[in-house]
């Protein structure tokens, strides 16, 4: 089965701007968590998210292209697979102008019981909304 793709377009900030006049590396990485946690509420109901709640295990990045300020970008996500209480979550971060690829990344995280913070099996109604 093929994986929704959630994706969201943005302008890079003067925030995001590093002493090397482009998007600072870390920055990348909030994009992609902040794409994880949009694709998560725009899937789930309030409910599951107040049982819910997933952690971070790992991160894997790829930097292939720079960025710069107001250059229009678009982050896209997906999960890859899960299996228990993990789940791997791709992203590519695109600059739609030229379709050039900025980021690559990958993020392994952990499902949780919202109220014990301990891990749980994922639940086949929370993988379907995914996959």
């Amino acid at each position: 089965m093929k994986p929704f793709i959630f994706k969201q377009k943005f302008t890079v900030p003067d925030s995001a701007i590093d002493g090397l006049n482009h998007v600072n590396n870390v920055t990348y990485l909030q994009w992609c968590l902040d794409a994880a946690e949009a694709h998560w509420i725009s899937k789930t109901s309030e409910k599951q998210r107040e049982e819910y709640v997933w952690v971070v295990l790992e991160h894997s990045i790829s930097y292939k292209n720079p960025s710069f300020l107001g250059e229009e970008l678009e982050t896209q996500t997906w999960i890859d697979n899960y299996e228990g209480v993990k789940s791997e979550r791709c992203y590519k971060i695109i600059r739609p102008s030229d379709g050039k690829t900025i980021v690559e990344a990958k993020t392994l995280w952990c499902f949780l019981d919202a109220k014990t913070f301990r891990p749980i099996k994922i639940t086949g109604e929370i993988s379907q909304l995914f996959i």
